[in-house]
């Protein structure tokens, strides 16, 4: 349960090698009471990472396999049964994630990754009953939302809450594009409304490297040095938007949260470690130009047509095959 004052925990992390990230994590979390604060002994724990795409491996376009391997460890650690999913744009998740380097900690730890199935959930918006949501992730026991620090070509940052598209299954989230991308307020309300609807237990972000420019993945790492956790997604989208001196109305999804009276005031967070003031970014880059949400029918098909072409032929060739 959360605590009437949201928190959000921000600290410095230099590096991904294991120990020294092993460390950054405890003090990340020391101050909700660690990871056993929300998992227990037996609980299955989807791990949600941003697995965007398997094609630019190195740009630090989605989250680092350092960072998911210490949280699923620290998990196991405490009891829980952790396992990975999502539901990348092209491709398979294990492919997606494979081609980024995550087949050693699948082995070594034992973890499943999943593809998302849809299955339509009850939201908080009549405007969205319609929103298929992944079976996976709402019936885990405990969800971790491992977002990547972004900038966005479509929505200016991709942070917490748009992390959480990924749990829309498959090609749903093309088809949402094309129905709600000529209004992006409307869009954002939908990307919050399924945020709200899968209610993460816990947000880690990674922002120790980010992604800047004309993201998701056109744009260029950037190292940052910050790590942040909250149990309450919506401050800690609004802490991170500070702490890059982004304006809130600037980024659709904090606008929307910020309208549906889900996003706290700055002023109404604790920060238990550092002030978002003491890791200012002054000089994060944005994209060159904001692009349109929408995707026309044309597109949608022709990616949902790559997207079976990826998944159930050209996959099991290439991805899976063992040297």
């Amino acid at each position: 349960m959360q605590s009437q004052k949201p928190s959000v925990s921000l600290i410095r992390a230099t590096s991904y090698e294991r120990e020294a990230l092993r460390e950054s994590l405890v003090t990340l979390l020391e101050p909700f009471g660690g990871m056993a604060a929300f998992v227990k002994r037996g609980d299955s724990v989807l791990l949600k990472p941003n697995l965007l795409t398997g094609a630019r491996p190195g740009k630090e376009c989605i989250t680092r396999a350092e960072l998911v391997y210490v949280v699923a460890q620290m998990v196991i650690e405490v009891g829980g049964k952790p396992f990975l999913g999502d539901s990348p744009a092209f491709g398979s998740a294990k492919g997606v994630a494979v081609a980024n380097g995550y087949l050693p900690i699948l082995e070594e730890l034992n973890l499943a990754i999943v593809d998302f199935h849809g299955q339509r959930y009850q939201t908080v918006s009549d405007n969205f009953n319609h929103l298929r949501l992944s079976k996976e992730a709402m019936e885990a026991d405990v969800v971790i939302n491992l977002p990547k620090v972004k900038s966005h070509a479509q929505l200016t940052l991709t942070l917490g809450v748009k992390n959480l598209f990924g749990c829309v299954p498959g090609k749903m989230k093309a088809w949402w594009h094309m129905e709600a991308g000529k209004d992006a307020n409307r869009f954002a309300q939908m990307l919050v409304e399924t945020a709200r609807a899968i209610n993460p237990n816990l947000t880690i972000l990674d922002g120790i490297i980010g992604h800047e420019g004309n993201g998701p993945s056109n744009g260029e790492p950037r190292q940052l040095d910050i790590l942040a956790a909250a149990s309450d997604i919506f401050a800690l989208d609004r802490a991170m938007v500070e702490i890059l001196n982004v304006p809130p109305e600037q980024v659709p999804t904090v606008a929307a949260s910020q309208r549906l009276g889900v996003c706290p005031e700055l002023a109404a967070i604790e920060f238990p470690n550092l002030n978002p003031d003491l890791l200012k970014i002054e000089d994060w880059r944005l994209p060159d130009k904001l692009m349109p949400i929408d995707f026309g029918m044309p597109r949608v098909i022709r990616s949902t047509f790559k997207h079976l072409y990826t998944r159930f032929i050209k996959e099991p060739m290439s991805v899976y095959a063992k040297n």
